[in-house]
């Protein structure tokens, strides 16, 4: 029988649509997980991986970090890394690249299972972006980077046991 005939139309947000609803897997981690949805294979990966850098740059204090993560922040294209960002904020700067962390995971692997149906010619779900415009939706956040952190960057812990 033919690959195909067992994988036609896959799904890749499966195992993120697994993740969204999945109790074990921390709240934080289900949301995010959730916005990502029908974002763009790529798309959702590499934003994911700039945002991730950006807040490593803040924590460790390194020059232009601020600058980049405003200018993420405020960037006049869909909402997708400030949804992200904003998700995981205020829980301490630990969980939130914990968190990011194992998103990327699951981002790669659904790129990488992605580009094996692309090679195979297996036709798959198409993605739904879950945007409706492509500009922001609401005020941004200023591009200043002389923002203040919160309390929330200083504080070590990482995620409580579930």
């Amino acid at each position: 029988m033919p690959i195909g005939a067992h994988t036609d139309h896959f799904d890749l947000d499966i195992a993120l649509r697994d993740a969204s609803c999945d109790l074990n897997v921390l709240p934080a981690r289900r949301a995010i997980a959730a916005l990502c949805i029908g974002v763009g294979v790529d798309d959702a990966y590499f934003s994911v991986r700039e945002l991730r850098e950006a807040v490593s740059l803040v924590h460790e204090n390194a020059p232009g970090g601020r600058a980049k993560l405003a200018q993420i922040l405020s960037n006049s294209c869909d909402d997708f890394q400030r949804a992200i960002y904003y998700s995981l904020a205020g829980r301490g700067v630990v969980e939130m690249a914990e968190a990011m962390d194992w998103l990327l995971g699951m981002l790669k692997a659904r790129g990488r299972t992605a580009a094996w149906l692309s090679r195979s010619r297996v036709r798959r779900k198409d993605l739904v972006s879950p945007y409706v415009v492509e500009a922001p939706d609401g005020p941004l956040v200023s591009a200043n980077p002389d923002f203040e952190l919160g309390q929330s960057w200083f504080v070590e812990r990482g995620p409580e046991p579930y």
